[in-house]
């Protein structure tokens, strides 16, 4: 039944006070002190390492994993969580190593950091990008598969849906991101919850269709029912290896997804820079921490529905369909419908909060690099602190409003799930990650180098995408760099898997990045490099001991599922 009983709404409404009300406690305690743009912006000095933690994964999770993820888990399995255990891995080494030169730099936004470290030009011109990128393909998609996602449950309409997360959304950014960073303690903490409660019902349901009681005799029934779900890493023969090719994941492209999302992401980042160095690694380490727990909320569930629904459980074998055929990402969707009331509001609640908390963080990178790299900068260069903060909160609301216009335009909810987002980012994610790694620990790279990472970098993503159009990749299939796939007219073609198009283009970007700046700078050291020592990377011990035993989990779990 596509719709919230009286008790869903009583919890759900519960979710929203708690919210609003210590986001209002936050927000008037700040209010006590003079407000200035590296408060609303930053928190500066405000956050301690849980909420940086939370906030970064509040942010970071959205309708995309619940349920495109989820979907991911039905047809492919647990290999899809690569992304979430991959991301644990990456976070240590932005703690280790990223985070420590940014800080130490006293760099708040990424466009100042390529001003910085290169020039206004290339620093403007990624600025304008990243803008676009936020607004037309992040916050639209956000927004417009967060109210699909909660029409689909609740039954609300989903232009209602949009406007709904939107005004939520909105009344929490204008807070600035001490407010986010606190209510993403809050939001974290329904969705764990709420996340959790699903996969209970989604491994209860499995035990009762075959006759047993209990969550661990769910878990060891879908590991028995769906044995080829619970493989790491693909064979060439797997009929998604495409998507996940072997060890890719862990040699080669998936590093770059991540490396670039968690490392060189304003979105991201902007979490940690308003710390000081302790508790930005304190903040990101538990957020990793938190990653190795997210495919049980997100995937598991997913495998469920796919054995109920293999088994015709129940009205599974209907409930999956779409226009007649099979929808994977239905699976997220159906489990919540079938929770009891009280439950469901729970896990309505978690989506919301997921939601909500990705778009007022994307939200405010959005005001950020507007006000700091564009209106500052460009526009108004004497604006004080008072005047970038009302210029902040005005962005925030015309980003909101541009938004919702455009969303339902873009047909975001036929173009495909979570791979398709984590493939198309990869056709600019090589460029700019070779930027920003040379940039940091190379001080020879030059500013054209990086404007060809960036301009070329996209342009060779986009040409390794149409080659077998032109060419034969056959020579490539016996090292696993190609496979036979078939095109929707019927051909067959031999296709490079979208990870290692990003591999080759990662470090054909590095090889001409380092020969371009070789030629530009023949005379040593580029006087724009930045202020780097051996002793910004040593780590406390507690950081050290809680970092090994992530990593040790990481291996454990792909030792037990390869």
């Amino acid at each position: 039944m596509h719709s919230l009983g009286t008790y869903d709404y009583v919890v759900f409404l519960v979710y929203f006070l708690v919210v609003a009300l210590y986001g209002w406690t936050v927000y008037r305690k700040k209010q006590a002190q003079a407000e200035n743009s590296k408060d609303f912006f930053l928190a500066k000095d405000s956050l301690t390492w849980w909420a940086i933690g939370a906030s970064l994964i509040a942010s970071n999770i959205s309708a995309e994993q619940f349920i495109g993820m989820s979907g991911s888990g039905f047809t492919m399995g647990l290999a899809i969580a690569t992304y979430e255990w991959m991301a644990a891995a990456t976070l240590i080494i932005v703690a280790t190593f990223f985070i420590p030169v940014y800080i130490k730099n006293k760099i708040y936004t990424m466009p100042q950091f390529l001003g910085q470290r290169y020039n206004s030009t290339v620093a403007m011109i990624m600025a304008i990008f990243w803008l676009l990128l936020y607004v037309v393909v992040n916050l639209t998609s956000i927004l417009y598969l967060g109210a699909l996602a909660i029409n689909s449950i609740s039954g609300i309409n989903t232009t209602a849906c949009m406007y709904i997360l939107s005004v939520f959304a909105v009344i929490i950014t204008l807070g600035g991101m001490k407010v986010i960073g606190y209510t993403d303690v809050i939001q974290v903490f329904f969705l764990i919850l709420g996340g959790l409660a699903t996969t209970y019902l989604a491994l209860q349901l499995v035990s009762a269709h075959f006759g047993t009681t209990g969550v661990l005799n769910g878990l060891g029934l879908i590991k028995e029912k769906a044995v080829d779900h619970f493989q790491m890493i693909f064979h060439k023969e797997n009929p998604h290896y495409m998507d996940l090719p072997g060890l890719s994941v862990l040699i080669g492209g998936m590093w770059i997804v991540n490396l670039n999302y968690w490392g060189c992401n304003q979105y991201i980042t902007q979490r940690a820079l308003g710390a000081d160095l302790k508790t930005a690694r304190g903040g990101l380490l538990f957020a990793a921490a938190l990653k190795l727990l997210m495919p049980v909320i997100v995937v598991l569930p997913g495998i469920a529905a796919y054995v109920l629904y293999k088994e015709g459980a129940g009205s599974f074998q209907t409930d999956m369909l779409k226009d007649g055929s099979l929808n994977a990402d239905s699976a997220y969707p159906v489990l919540l419908n079938l929770l009891p009331a009280g439950l469901k509001g729970l896990s309505f609640a978690a989506l919301t909060a997921a939601i909500v908390a990705s778009l007022a963080g994307k939200a405010n990178s959005i005001a950020t690099i507007f006000t700091l790299d564009v209106y500052k900068k460009v526009i108004n260069k004497d604006a004080d602190e008072n005047k970038q903060v009302i210029i902040g909160r005005i962005t925030v609301i015309v980003a909101m409003i541009l938004a919702i216009i455009i969303a339902p335009q873009l047909g975001i909810d036929k173009k495909g799930g979570f791979q398709f987002i984590q493939e198309y980012t990869g056709f600019v994610s090589p460029g700019i990650f070779a930027m920003f790694i040379l940039g940091f620990f190379w001080k020879r790279t030059t500013s054209n180098a990086a404007l060809f990472a960036t301009i070329g970098g996209f342009l060779m993503s986009v040409g390794f995408k149409i080659l077998p159009s032109f060419a034969n990749l056959q020579c490539l299939n016996p090292i696993g760099f190609s496979k036979l796939v078939e095109q929707k007219d019927g051909s067959m073609l031999y296709e490079i898997p979208f990870l290692d198009r990003m591999g080759f283009v990662f470090a054909i970007c590095i090889v001409a990045m380092y020969i371009i700046s070789l030629f530009e700078n023949r005379n040593g050291v580029n006087p724009k490099g930045l202020e780097i020592d051996r002793g910004m990377f040593k780590t406390t011990p507690g950081f050290t001991v809680g970092a090994v035993l992530i990593i040790g989990v990481i291996v454990a779990l792909y030792t037990i599922f390869w």
